[in-house]
């Protein structure tokens, strides 16, 4: 692991590395098991796009209250990040991925109180179908007051779940118009990069498993858009459990590996460290590179998305030999 050298302060009662005057030093992994890390220490703080206009006609929410986290991924990429005044969830809810605006928004709860609910003077209660509970307890305080309720169902398509936020926000064409930029933009990436000439493998620990990857996965969604070509045992939606009986299936030009938790890297430490995956091709070659899990896998959204693109133009683009 690859840290920021420094000098820990005397008296820390911490672990953290710490300048003499006792400021935090951030640290930052770039390789996982002998694997390095797309993109370490990316800045989350440039993950959300700019404003989008409302459509004609329709009132602008000015002040959103989400009951469901995963519905911030698409106001991040509406560029209405600024207008999120509070999370209907518990603390920590917030992918990281989402930057520190978004993290520092309050987190109410499960059943916020009428105080909160005033603080958050919402015009505009997003929430699911999974999450009515927190919208239902924010009425039960009678403190919405005027505020719009919309629920929008986050399940399923990636592409239909971010148009539906939009519309719910008064912004369909805008919704449009960043679908239509992103899907341009990976379709020229692949274009230039001759993506569809590299075969790229998935594969994911957790930690119960090692799971190759299909086409249905968010992360493998993206790579189809940018035409990114798949192994022959990758190319239906099913994931499989890696066995020794099908361990080569998650061969490649590329491999690009994830971990879920600490359960997860632990495995994959095992795994890729392990003589039966030094043995396969793109591991001889030193051609294997670790991704972020929540981007790739649990968190789909439009923001993710981009991120995820840009991953694919860094392991594109780059030299296919690990330092």
């Amino acid at each position: 692991m690859a840290l920021v050298a420094g000098t820990a302060a005397c008296g820390s009662d911490d672990d953290l590395l710490r300048t003499p005057d006792g400021s935090v030093i951030s640290t930052t992994t770039t390789r996982f098991a002998e694997v390095n890390i797309v993109n370490p220490g990316r800045d989350y703080s440039r993950t959300c796009l700019a404003p989008t206009p409302v459509d004609a006609g329709k009132t602008d929410a000015k002040r959103i209250v989400v009951t469901d986290p995963a519905l911030l991924d698409a106001l991040c990429a509406l560029g209405l990040a600024p207008q999120v005044r509070a999370i209907a969830a518990p603390s920590g809810s917030v992918p990281e991925y989402l930057g520190p605006d978004l993290a520092a928004v309050p987190a109410i709860g499960d059943t916020p109180t009428a105080d909160q609910v005033t603080a958050a003077k919402p015009d505009l209660v997003l929430s699911t179908p999974e999450t009515a509970a927190r919208a239902d307890a924010m009425r039960s305080t009678g403190a919405l007051g005027s505020a719009r309720v919309a629920s929008v169902d986050v399940d399923g398509d990636w592409q239909k779940a971010f148009l539906a936020v939009a519309a719910a926000t008064g912004r369909s064409a805008a919704g449009k118009v960043r679908i239509d930029e992103f899907v341009a933009e990976a379709t020229r990436v692949g274009r230039v990069m001759d993506a569809a000439h590299s075969q790229v493998s998935l594969v994911r620990f957790t930690p119960d498993d090692t799971l190759i990857e299909g086409t249905s996965s968010f992360g493998a969604q993206i790579m189809a858009i940018v035409g990114v070509a798949r192994p022959a045992a990758q190319r239906t939606p099913e994931t499989v459990v890696q066995t020794d009986a099908n361990f080569t299936d998650a061969d490649a030009d590329l491999i690009l590996v994830s971990y879920q938790g600490d359960g997860g890297r632990d495995r994959g430490e095992d795994v890729l460290l392990s003589d039966q995956w030094l043995d396969m091709g793109a591991p001889t070659w030193k051609r294997v590179k670790s991704v972020d899990d929540s981007i790739w896998h649990t968190d789909p959204g439009l923001a993710s998305a981009w991120l995820v693109l840009n991953d694919l133009k860094d392991c594109l683009n780059s030299s296919s030999a690990e330092n």
